[in-house]
């Protein structure tokens, strides 16, 4: 899971192995090795790798499908799943309601 997602993060940025081997102080071929997955790159590696791209270890992994890190995702509420969009849009608009409410009693 880890080549397959450092290849498309590498390709979205626009960087050539060389180019980012260079930005984590390691070889190209270890790079490469790591999108084909013939090997797994060190915890440190992986956790700059994620770094530098903005995205979890986690999503690294491919224990989750969302890119950005636990820890800049700010007021986040844990919803069950699975949820419709229909279901996500209306606790999306309650809250907005609850911030109009509170707006209103701030006046």
């Amino acid at each position: 899971m880890i080549g397959e997602r450092l290849l498309d993060l590498r390709k979205d940025a626009g960087l050539t192995q060389d180019q980012l081997a260079a930005i984590l102080s390691i070889n190209k071929h270890s790079i490469s090795s790591y999108e084909r997955n013939k090997s797994e790159p060190p915890d440190a590696i992986k956790i700059a790798i994620a770094d530098y791209f903005g995205v979890s270890v986690d999503y690294l992994l491919g224990v989750t499908d969302t890119l950005t890190p636990y820890k800049e995702q700010s007021n986040c509420i844990r919803l069950p799943v699975p949820l419709t969009a229909e279901e996500r849009k209306a606790i999306q608009d309650y809250a907005s309601y609850l911030i109009y409410k509170r707006a209103l009693r701030q006046k």
